[in-house]
């Protein structure tokens, strides 16, 4: 598995839907709580660029927010970007 952080605020419901995403999928993760740090919120805002919770960075690279994630689980791409096992494409489960 590829290390994984996320930048959250404590209330935010976009940020507990991505965490529990990524609990389902059994990966750990880093997780920098920035409700009441600004440091922090002013290096995830130089690291992404953007301003929003949730920010999730996979291997150092961004991934986006919470919708980004949920895209690409959709898609079928965030098992691979995760690093997680995946089975070959046309096999059966």
């Amino acid at each position: 598995m590829k290390p994984v952080e996320i930048y959250t605020k404590s209330y935010c419901p976009y940020c507990k839907r991505a965490k529990e995403l990524l609990r389902i999928k059994g990966v750990s993760f880093v997780e920098y709580d920035v409700t009441d740090d600004p440091r922090k919120e002013q290096e995830m805002r130089g690291r992404s660029g953007r301003e929003t919770v949730p920010e999730i960075f996979v291997d150092g690279r961004l991934v986006g927010g919470c919708s980004d994630l949920f895209d690409l689980d959709e898609k079928g791409e965030l098992d691979e970007l995760l690093g997680l096992s995946v089975p070959p494409r046309g096999s059966a489960p």
